[in-house]
């Protein structure tokens, strides 16, 4: 089985699809709320837990943190924390599964599944549109001014990564 994760001190996306391609877990897990960077590291790790306790997993996959800046995204502050976070939870990961995780950058995840963001449209509400129409049991609600609620994001995001490890396992 395979695991996909999202990470951000925000929400994480996590899904574990097994070894015909299927989602048999699908989450996404906030964090918003939760104060302090080890705070929040240790509630990924109870869930993380909980994964190895029901699939045994035998791959994992995570997008690759940003290396850039780029005009109007994330400032060094940010970045900083969020590669901080990613090493944190990959650590968590090679210790609780005992696999070490393969990176993947978001664009070679979707290119590998057959997405393709056209310029000027964002990547994350394409990558939804992918996910909506292939996967038949993937369901999220929206918010009253009609937006995809927080986590659904991340949760597409995970599906893609954990598909990319599945495809390129199987190859």
């Amino acid at each position: 089985m395979i695991l996909g994760l999202d990470i951000s001190t925000s929400i994480t996306g996590a899904t574990v699809i097994d070894d015909k391609g299927n989602i048999v877990f699908c989450e996404a897990w906030d964090t918003r709320k939760i104060k302090g960077f080890f705070d929040k590291a240790t509630y990924i790790k109870q869930r993380l837990l909980a994964i190895k306790v029901d699939y045994p997993i035998t791959k994992i996959a995570i997008e690759q943190s940003l290396q850039m800046f780029r005009a109007g995204f994330s400032s060094a502050k940010t970045l900083t924390l969020l590669s901080k976070f990613n090493g944190v939870i990959s650590w968590l990961c090679y210790d609780l599964f005992e696999l070490e995780p393969e990176y993947v950058s978001a664009t070679s995840a979707r290119k590998q599944v057959g997405i393709k963001v056209p310029r000027g449209t964002k990547a994350k509400e394409v990558v939804l549109e992918h996910v909506n129409k292939t996967i038949p049991n993937f369901k999220y609600e929206l918010t009253k001014a009609g937006n995809p609620k927080a986590g659904t994001y991340d949760r597409a995001d995970s599906i893609v990564l954990a598909k990319y490890a599945h495809l390129t396992s199987v190859c």
